[in-house]
């Protein structure tokens, strides 16, 4: 399983909790199930908004990487999110990255622009299955291009979509030198090289938010797909949908972004986070408000009372049932249902079970990522 990881600029917000939050429980059930699992998540520290930011505040672009990564994953530890095996930056795997766009250029699949600052861009005709990931029409995919980080209007380029893959250096930013030249890596065929490198082609899930369909996973998978000569990058694409704020988009350009660490610092559990999250489907876009806190509050504290109690109602059905909503495409709001239910029968005193609190606990805990004792 790869997972797209973060741009690490600025703190971790619920969007993002959202998304790995999905992707754990992805795990968690593969795990269940008796699967061993290869997780594989980039961090992308190296990127223009991480130089703007360091800049503006006056901080050396690697330290804000290195100190907005660590802050991300003790937000993620926090969450009770089981870490990848293998966790690779865009530093690391730049040596990658060179090797991959050596042998897409020497492939045809890519060319470098007659220009003063040689750029090298994959062909997006260069794969035959181009535009499957997403399914989108042509006017879709220029829109969401140009609105994601592309390029659409670069002189030189031979066709509008074709996407970024050596960035020539410039002065005032950081390079590594490369058969083609100084420079620094594309987005998109910094995740093909580290998805590669670790997990072979057409591995099983490849994943991310939404707004990473297009162009990033399509281009993602065609770069993979145009260097190792295959249908399928991945077998699977699975995308979480959108938090919002209120009504509003969440959004650092609007100001209203609900960060994991600030809620932390208020002392609010992230287990009540995690479940104010999950009693929602994860490809929904939905608004996160006071209410939805309190919920998760409210649903925390009563699972931690039921558990505590002395007998319970049988826990096999329960289990059996949280197990058979999430291999039924996550539904995580039925699994929180079934545990309410079980709950409610705690409180009116059905069951006569010694064993049962212990085992939903443990359950809870491994299927669903909340510590109930």
């Amino acid at each position: 399983m790869y997972v797209c990881g973060i741009t690490p600029y600025d703190a971790t917000h619920l969007g993002h909790a959202a998304t790995y939050l999905t992707f754990d429980i992805v795990n968690r059930v593969l795990r269940d199930q008796g699967h061993e699992v290869h997780y594989v998540q980039n961090v992308t520290d190296v990127d223009d908004p991480l130089f703007e930011r360091a800049d503006r505040d006056g901080i050396d672009w690697r330290d804000l990487g290195a100190r907005e990564t660590q802050l991300f994953r003790d937000d993620m530890t926090a969450l009770r999110v089981l870490p990848p095996r293998d966790y690779i930056g865009a530093v690391e795997s730049v040596n990658e990255v060179v090797e991959a766009v050596g042998k897409l250029v020497a492939s045809g699949a890519a060319y470098i622009l007659d220009d003063e600052y040689p750029d090298i861009y994959f062909r997006t005709d260069a794969t035959e299955q181009f535009g499957y990931e997403s399914g989108y029409d042509r006017a879709t995919m220029d829109r969401f291009f140009a609105e994601r980080g592309g390029d659409p209007d670069r002189p030189g380029k031979r066709h509008p979509l074709d996407a970024l893959l050596w960035r020539a250096a410039r002065p005032g930013e950081p390079s590594w030198e490369s058969p083609h030249g100084p420079g620094r890596p594309g987005w998109h065929i910094e995740c093909s090289a580290i998805a590669l490198n670790r997990l072979g082609v057409e591995f099983d899930i490849q994943g991310g938010g939404q707004d990473l369909i297009f162009p990033h996973h399509e281009f993602s998978a065609a770069h993979g797909e145009a260097l190792t000569d295959s249908r399928r990058f991945a077998r699977h694409y699975v995308h979480t949908g959108m938090i919002g704020l209120d009504g509003e988009k969440m959004s650092k350009s609007l100001g209203n972004l609900v960060l994991v660490s600030r809620l932390r610092q208020q002392g609010v559990d992230p287990a009540a986070v995690r479940l104010g999250l999950l009693e929602s489907h994860y490809r929904t876009d939905r608004m996160w408000t006071d209410e939805v806190l309190e919920r998760g509050v409210a649903r925390l504290n009563r699972w931690r009372t039921a558990a505590a109690a002395a007998v319970g109602p049988d826990a096999a059905d329960v289990i059996d049932r949280v197990r058979q909503h999430l291999a039924d495409d996550l539904n995580t709001p039925k699994a929180l249902d079934a545990v309410d239910a079980w709950c409610a029968d705690v409180e009116t005193g059905i069951g006569r079970s010694a064993s049962a609190p212990e085992e939903i606990a443990t359950a809870v805990d491994a299927l669903l990522g909340i510590t109930l004792r």
